[in-house]
């Protein structure tokens, strides 16, 4: 097993070096000792790994030195910049890039400067996000022209307005072809996204009514409707509107209907949930609690619960085991590779 030279110094990786079986025991033992504390009774199957060089998603800090530009990740507990000549966990078009920003941006940052950059690779390119101490200026946009061409950059959005625009990144889910708003969430790998769609495709079984909470750009919502009707809500309106535009443009869809809510605010109700027969929710990492609070008191039969906190989730199988929920088996999805986190899937069905 190959380790990679920034090691040990970079904070990006703490268990590269943990042997491939102790690694997967120890990312199973997150989600056992969670549910454990909460005191929920669940079966945890085998963790889904995924790939090294498959994390599309990144936020690089950017410093220019006296030795020029560095371009990487804090080393452990410091805001020290390790200049990343290696990288086991991106994408290989993603770390290709950040090696020739390197040199190009070289002439745009003054000594002394720095900044944050979060990149997502798209299917026809790279959504660029920048935040840094300067503003737009007409100068300033002709420099990162020049500096960018030719490095499918789709996008570059300063300090959260669009600095230079070829067109819109896409990504594609479920087969439909969903426009990226500016900063939207993206699970980290094509893979660990795959995987989750099929266990929750096969959790809803045949349910022809679901309600897709925290739905994002679609991530489920659009393969669901593929055979059911399929009401999404998501408090993010830019994510929302992609991914209705997206519904909209498709063909062969069940009817995508959306809604706009904070969902920590103003879960559905319990008459809202009863008209459903099977709810998707794909919280953030404050989970879904006072969701699942209605979804005890409701109907509903039959739950597909992914979470990208154990602790979080654990809780809110809690709240629905006590409601006479039986939980299914709880997958592991290793999307955060060789890091102390954990993606998860599991399925709720009423006693």
């Amino acid at each position: 097993m190959s380790i990679c030279q920034h090691f040990s110094v970079c904070g990006g990786c703490v268990a590269q070096d943990v042997p491939p079986t102790e690694y997967l025991a120890q990312k199973r033992a997150l989600v056992v000792q969670a549910l454990a504390r909460a005191g929920v009774t669940a079966a945890v199957g085998a963790v889904v790994e995924t790939p090294r060089h498959a994390r599309r998603r990144a936020a690089f800090k950017i410093a220019r030195t006296a030795g020029g530009i560095a371009i990487g990740f804090h080393a452990a507990k410091s805001h020290t910049i390790v200049d990343m000549r290696q990288c086991d966990i991106l994408t290989p078009g993603l770390f290709d890039l950040a090696q020739k920003l390197r040199d190009r941006l070289a002439p745009v940052f003054h000594d002394g400067e720095h900044a944050d950059l979060h990149v997502t690779e798209g299917d026809d390119g790279f959504d660029a996000a920048l935040r840094w101490e300067r503003k737009r200026a007409p100068d300033l946009v002709a420099q990162f022209a020049r500096a960018l061409k030719g490095l499918s950059i789709a996008r570059l959005i300063l300090n959260g307005e669009i600095l230079l625009e070829d067109a819109a990144p896409t990504i594609t889910l479920g087969g439909v072809a969903v426009k990226l708003p500016p900063g939207a969430f993206l699970q980290p790998t094509r893979a660990g996204e795959a995987a989750l769609q099929g266990m929750v495709l096969d959790l809803v079984g045949k349910a022809k009514n679901i309600a897709d909470l925290f739905s994002g750009l679609g991530t489920f919502a659009l393969p669901l409707a593929a055979r059911a009707k399929v009401h999404a809500v998501e408090g993010d309106k830019p994510m929302l509107d992609a991914l209705a535009a997206a519904a909209r443009n498709a063909k062969g869809l069940k009817p995508v209907t959306t809604e706009v809510r904070d969902l920590f605010k103003a879960p559905l109700t319990v008459l809202e949930l009863n008209r459903f027969d099977a709810v998707v929710l794909d919280p953030p990492r404050a989970g879904a609690q006072a969701q699942c609070r209605m979804l005890a008191a409701s109907k509903i039969r039959r739950i597909a619960y992914v979470s990208c906190d154990a602790a979080t989730f654990a809780r809110d199988a809690r709240i629905l085991a006590d409601a006479g929920f039986a939980p299914g088996i709880v997958t592991p999805v290793d999307q955060f590779l060789f890091s102390s986190h954990i993606e998860l899937v599991a399925g709720f069905e009423r006693k």
